[in-house]
């Protein structure tokens, strides 16, 4: 994905501009369908769905943890689900595993679901409104162990 695009009007001249986090969040979530909270946790429940949570442990302690979700630091997250990898954890059984990326407000998660996609998990979503649209839906979260 080109971090640059051209400006209207200068097709084939070398005239580009930045392109800017909203953009390319846009074009990012594009690429795949997000789910909202209540078809993640219907998914997670079935076996359909590997929940990651990426949420930083500051926000884990202070809101809680969602039951089953497993824990990834966003800084390693891509080596620990690539089904190739030497890191991978055991639940990064294949390329088709379906990957609920989880943080806080559902910002940050698309862009490392966009990641997972560009190493072959093309069932990688993430939850739209993050954790805390898991939470508003009533959804099951237990509290931080200290």
């Amino acid at each position: 994905m080109s971090g640059t695009i051209e400006q209207p009007g200068t097709a084939g001249v070398a005239s580009e501009r930045p392109l800017g986090i909203d953009e390319w969040l846009e074009r990012v979530r594009a690429g795949y369908r997000r789910v909202e909270a209540r078809e993640a946790y219907e998914a997670a429940q079935s076996g359909d769905a590997l929940l990651v949570d990426i949420r930083y442990a500051a926000l884990r302690d202070r809101d809680g943890l969602i039951p089953g979700a497993v824990v990834v630091e966003r800084n390693e997250l891509e080596w620990r689900l690539d089904p190739q990898g030497s890191h991978r954890l055991p639940e990064a059984t294949g390329h088709d595993l379906r990957v609920v990326v989880i943080c806080n407000e559902g910002y940050a998660s698309s862009l490392a679901a966009a990641s997972l996609h560009q190493l072959g998990l093309h069932r990688a979503t993430d939850l739209v409104g993050g954790f805390q649209a898991w939470r508003a839906e009533g959804l099951p979260v237990n509290p931080a162990t200290a």
